[in-house]
């Protein structure tokens, strides 16, 4: 059964046969621009609001919720329709409110470091799947303003293409979400960033890179092996020259790893003829890699060498490690403090 977040206008208005034409801009209004449940919606009558919740039952089941940063970052389980589970972590920082949301349920692209591709793929989102998990995290978000979502959680993106792209549109479209707000993530898959490329779609990707020379990467990130450095070179030149967009380019520093000198030296080949922004990640824990991540002091000091080659870099602030909500982390696995869930 699809969730009605699954569902366009048109269709919305095909669940009200019957009724007065004004009732679907009721139920439209209410759900995206309101951003109400469908039981909060009380502009329509109860009994279609029933049929309507029997027909297209909610697609998330929360399971459980944890909290940490002083209530400012906040993790859900959720449980999907056949018994798969997604998490959906949301953010509150002094700018902005950012959800960080699942494409799939489960990761096939195996990262090593990564606790999602360490537990495996179960299956890919549908389309009502992703925009549920903004509606939640907007209505919790209240009194704040919901400004930015990420396509960060678990599975890659760019794997589910369709439902991703989808999304974008519909929460650009429909819940008024500047498309600069929303950032779709992937660990390389070339040809669809080529494809998000001739959307005309002025989102940020972020591309998960780790590593600049292709034996570190093809360990790393297994996907490079399909698609090495040098065909991923020429897709993010294809974004950078048809959109005109900056490229974020995601690094866990891992000590020992990609952390040296010669690591620093390669991503500055990579990335400066792209004009690329450099985002370093202080390596999360994860059971899986069991491996250090660099010292506060040397991501410092990579960073630094990163700017004094010309490449622009930040240090992410990292949020959720102690609930394990940070990047790399979702595993459908929840720890600190539980929360109890109320009712949607």
């Amino acid at each position: 059964m699809t969730s009605l977040y699954g569902l366009t206008r048109d269709e919305l208005a095909g669940e009200l046969v019957g009724e007065p034409r004004y009732r679907a801009d009721q139920l439209w209004r209410g759900l995206w621009a309101e951003g109400r449940t469908l039981a909060e919606v009380t502009t329509i009558p109860r009994a279609v609001r029933e049929r309507l919740a029997e027909a297209h039952p909610a697609a998330l089941t929360p399971v459980e919720e944890v909290v940490s940063d002083r209530g400012g970052t906040r993790k859900w389980l959720f449980g999907l329709g056949d018994g798969a589970t997604i998490e959906t972590v949301l953010m509150h920082y002094d700018d902005r409110v950012t959800v960080c949301v699942s494409s799939q349920a489960g990761c096939a692209m195996g990262c090593t470091f990564c606790a999602t591709g360490q537990a495996g793929f179960t299956r890919h989102l549908t389309l009502g799947e992703v925009l549920e998990q903004v509606m939640v995290a907007r209505r919790e978000a209240r009194p704040a303003r919901l400004s930015n979502v990420v396509f960060m959680g678990m599975g890659e993106p760019l794997a589910n293409y369709a439902v991703t792209v989808g999304a974008v549109r519909r929460l650009a479209g429909d819940v008024g979400l500047s498309a600069r707000h929303l950032t779709v993530s992937t660990v390389g898959v070339a040809p669809a960033i080529e494809r998000l490329a001739a959307e005309g779609l002025p989102v940020t990707l972020a591309l998960s890179l780790h590593a600049a020379n292709d034996a570190a990467r093809d360990e790393l990130v297994p996907l490079n092996r399909r698609y090495p450095l040098e065909r991923l070179f020429a897709a993010c030149t294809a974004w950078v020259e048809r959109t005109g967009r900056r490229l974020s380019l995601e690094w866990a520093l891992i000590e020992g790893v990609n952390d040296t000198d010669a690591a620093l030296g390669e991503l500055v080949e990579f990335a400066a003829p792209l004009r690329a922004h450099v985002n370093l990640i202080p390596l999360n824990p994860t059971p899986g890699y069991l491996v250090r991540g660099s010292a506060p002091e040397r991501v410092t000091a990579f960073r630094d060498g990163l700017v004094a080659r010309g490449v622009n870099a930040t240090v992410r602030n990292t949020r959720g490690r102690s609930i394990a909500a940070a990047c790399g982390q979702l595993a459908q696995v929840s720890r600190g403090r539980r929360v109890a869930i109320r009712g949607r």
